[in-house]
């Protein structure tokens, strides 16, 4: 069955104190809605809607950069979860499959879970889904019989017997599009809040003779997001979980707790990832590869077998092949560095090509930036670029060639040459311990002159 997703987010968020709308809040370098979307994502939706109001132009272009094709509508008056939802339908007046209803502030129903909610539309008209909450508080209550489900209260307007039930509502609803819709027209607002409750679309479906089922999954998936501390917890609930699906796939970690992840991070088994190392957005790790203590990976690739760090950034554009190394204090960008290169310390490599087991020492630089216009460095391979070598781009270093320690390189260098770029040195005999006499007996006579 064909599926198209809508998103509600348009909710301010007035507990979040922030001028930011609440959906476009991060959590592991993500936006709360962008979890919403991933989750979505799986079901290779026909249609995703974005329901926004607080902030819509934000919301709009967060969600396109997520994925272009996504439409956003408007709910100019926040009149509840149904009249938000019905806002939805000009963008699917011809779409006959299924309809997806998630949350834009619940970014962890796992694709899994949807996978079962889809199975379960097989045998009824509208699937719910729900968890047994620890603390049930002011969850809408799920009245079930077995898996049927009979209606949904929300506390409000629950009895003493029914706020007993710890079975809850997500509010995620799954059910087909011209039969939600037409659920939705019958919805009235005659309650303690006086809205259009999406709830009551259970109701409905009853007196008209159509089932209701409820798909149950783990309270952590259903965690909402609706002020700092909940952003907090769900950002700590996020990196337990990550971090645990790592180690159960083959992920060597020395101090799991110290890591953190992001929503797209990928590393593979027989990696080893050492204690408190972040990694930002786009950063990928393959098998065999070792993450040294203190180091910061955003946007980058790590091949097989490479090393990096301690205390090394790879940012936007770095990939290291296989057996590459890059050490402490070392920073790449927009670079690649060749099979078995060397890059041990305090460098920093800009818009490069580091050839293979080319060997850059101490204090190189490339100088990749002239103030407008960035220019890149290539280094062929087997090249030994010496201690404290500025290499000023656009410039070439050939296969083999090597740079004289403290040389600032402004020229290609032919393979195999030796290229020598420093002023030569002077050296004026005592004269070094004149000048320490003379500077002692002037800082001796400011002493007298001071007290």
């Amino acid at each position: 069955m064909k599926t198209s997703v809508v998103i509600l987010a348009a909710g301010q968020g007035t507990r979040m104190n922030s001028d930011l709308p609440k959906v476009l809040h991060p959590v592991a370098g993500a936006a709360l809605l962008h979890h919403a979307m991933r989750s979505a994502a799986s079901l290779e939706p026909e249609h995703t809607v974005i329901v926004a109001g607080h902030g819509a132009d934000q919301v709009k272009t967060c969600a396109e950069e997520h994925s272009p094709e996504a439409k956003t509508v408007l709910q100019l008056e926040q009149l509840g979860t149904a009249h938000a939802v019905l806002q939805a339908r000009p963008e699917l007046q011809d779409f006959d499959g299924d309809i997806l209803v998630l949350y834009g502030d619940t970014p962890f129903i796992r694709p899994e879970t949807l996978a079962k909610m889809t199975a379960a539309r097989a045998t009824a008209d509208v699937v719910v889904l729900g968890f047994n909450a620890a603390d049930p508080g002011r969850y809408g209550r799920l009245v079930t019989t077995g898996n049927t489900l009979k209606r949904i209260v929300e506390f409000k307007d629950a009895s003493a017997k029914e706020r007993a039930i710890t079975l809850c509502n997500s509010g995620v609803m799954l059910a087909k599009a011209s039969g939600l819709f037409d659920l939705l027209d019958q919805v009235g607002n005659d309650n303690a809040a006086g809205e259009y409750y999406l709830t009551d679309c259970i109701e409905m479906a009853r007196q008209s003779g159509q089932s209701a089922q409820v798909v149950i999954c783990d309270e952590a998936e259903t965690l909402g997001v609706n002020s700092r501390h909940d952003l907090a917890a769900a950002e700590a609930a996020f990196q337990t979980r990550a971090r645990k699906d790592l180690l159960e796939n083959g992920v060597t970690m020395t101090a799991p707790y110290s890591v953190y992840l992001s929503y797209d991070t990928v590393i593979g088994r027989d990696a080893t990832i050492e204690q408190n190392v972040v990694f930002g957005p786009g950063a990928s790790v393959e098998s065999g590869a070792l993450i040294r203590a203190f180091s910061h990976l955003e946007g980058c690739h790590v091949a097989k077998g490479a090393v990096v760090g301690p205390y090394a950034r790879l940012r936007p554009g770095a990939e290291l092949a296989e057996a590459a190394k890059v050490g402490n204090f070392v920073e790449i960008k927009n670079a690649e560095v060749g099979e078995g290169a060397k890059i041990n310390h305090l460098s920093y490599v800009g818009d490069a090509s580091i050839g293979a087991k080319a060997n850059l020492g101490a204090g190189t630089i490339t100088c990749n930036y002239d103030g407008v216009m960035k220019h890149r460095t290539d280094i062929g391979a087997g090249a030994f670029i010496g201690s404290n070598t500025m290499l000023v781009a656009p410039v070439r270093i050939g296969a083999q060639a090597m740079t004289g320690s403290g040389s600032v390189i402004t020229e290609d260098v032919a393979e195999g040459d030796l290229a020598l770029a420093r002023a030569k040195q002077v050296n004026k005999p005592g004269l070094a311990r004149k000048l320490f006499e003379l500077f002692k007996k002037r800082k001796a006579k400011s002493d007298l002159e001071t007290k």
